[in-house]
């Protein structure tokens, strides 16, 4: 087989000038891309910075938000529970058991979320009835 016959060739250019439409054609989600990152740009001012101080400041930024998504993984949970057992004390007044923690605060929990749903709706219907909806 001939590697320079006309057929690989023309196959060739024809995925070749596809790539270059769409490069210079982008797609929607190239098109959306390219303008958060103008407006990143243009929001931190990184616009009229070198590269080398472009490269340091999405550096610091990186590493910053990596520390801070690090932290969150690692301590948030135990933050959480004990926030669940303050929020079961302020509700019930006695602190519970590890075993009924759970049980409890859900209980206590969606007793509020309930009335507070139900007063929600209420107050939606009492809406649209004074608008004249149905």
């Amino acid at each position: 087989m001939d590697l320079l016959a006309p057929a690989p060739i023309s196959c060739f250019l024809a995925f070749l000038l596809a790539v270059a439409f769409l490069l210079f054609q982008p797609t929607g989600l190239v098109q959306w891309l390219q303008k958060k990152n103008y407006q990143y740009e243009v929001t931190f001012a990184l616009y009229m910075l070198t590269p080398t101080e472009k490269f340091i400041f999405n550096s610091v930024l990186f590493l910053t938000l990596s520390m801070f998504t690090i932290a969150v993984t690692l301590y948030l949970p135990n933050h959480l529970v004990y926030a669940m057992r303050r929020g079961y004390y302020y509700f019930a007044g006695t602190e519970a058991g590890n075993g009924t923690l759970l049980y409890a605060a859900q209980e206590k929990v969606a007793e509020v979320v309930g009335t507070a749903y139900r007063a929600g709706v209420q107050t939606a219907a009492a809406a649209q009835e004074q608008l004249g909806r149905p």
